[in-house]
């Protein structure tokens, strides 16, 4: 997969949020690629990259968090408003059902708990 090289992580940056700046207007809830539109076809290349981090095991949230910032580009509270709208989305189901589900059990237990 590559290196620890910050260029290859800036690319993939600028690749997912269209300018590689954090907090661009791409991060708005209601884009064309966000979660959500059900008149998008498929999952944004961002969805899936949030999936797909979601689905590494990590070893603690400081590991995670880093990652977020440097391959989305985007805050770890931004990424995980993308998740939980995810949780609710088809077509992440159809992409990725176990991390889907395994965070819908999570979610589900958590508001049981409440």
């Amino acid at each position: 997969m590559g290196g620890p090289g910050g260029a290859e992580n800036l690319s993939g940056a600028e690749r997912l949020s269209g300018t590689g700046e954090p907090g661009g207007a791409d991060d708005d809830l209601g884009d064309a690629e966000g979660t959500g539109n059900p008149g998008a076809p498929g999952l944004s290349a961002r969805d899936e990259a949030v999936l797909a981090v979601e689905s590494r095991s990590w070893p603690g949230p400081g590991p995670k968090e880093r990652a977020i910032r440097e391959q989305l580009g985007i805050s770890p509270t931004r990424y995980y408003q993308l998740l939980n709208a995810l949780l609710d989305d088809p077509q992440a189901l159809a992409h990725a059902p176990v991390t889907v589900n395994r965070l819908r059990r999570v979610r589900d237990a958590r508001r049981a708990r409440r």
